[in-house]
């Protein structure tokens, strides 16, 4: 009877430590996955301005063109990583 209790206790240990494990494992992936959906709007948005300055230097008189462009697309990029960022806590969570 008490051996029967003692494995019982321990197999609830086991897989309270296997839910834990998994759960960490889980935060880790996500944690990585959107470090690396963060990767290609930084990209973007690095080019993207710099493009615009650079434009913005040749050209001078369409500066206020070029600025107004260059923050729709940042807007839009950031978007992109906004999105990553609500579907890895949706995988996370649900």
């Amino acid at each position: 009877m008490s051996t029967l209790s003692t494995l019982g206790i321990i197999a609830q240990e086991t897989a309270q430590n296997a839910a834990d494990v998994k759960a960490a494992a889980a935060a880790q992936s996500a944690g990585y996955a959107y470090g690396l959906a963060a990767i290609g709007p930084g990209i973007g948005i690095g080019y993207l301005v710099g493009q615009s300055v650079q434009a913005m230097a040749r050209q001078p008189e369409a500066a206020g063109m070029v600025r107004t462009t260059m923050f729709l697309g940042i807007a839009f990029t950031e978007a992109l990583a906004l999105i990553g960022f609500v579907v890895f806590i949706l995988l996370k969570f649900v």
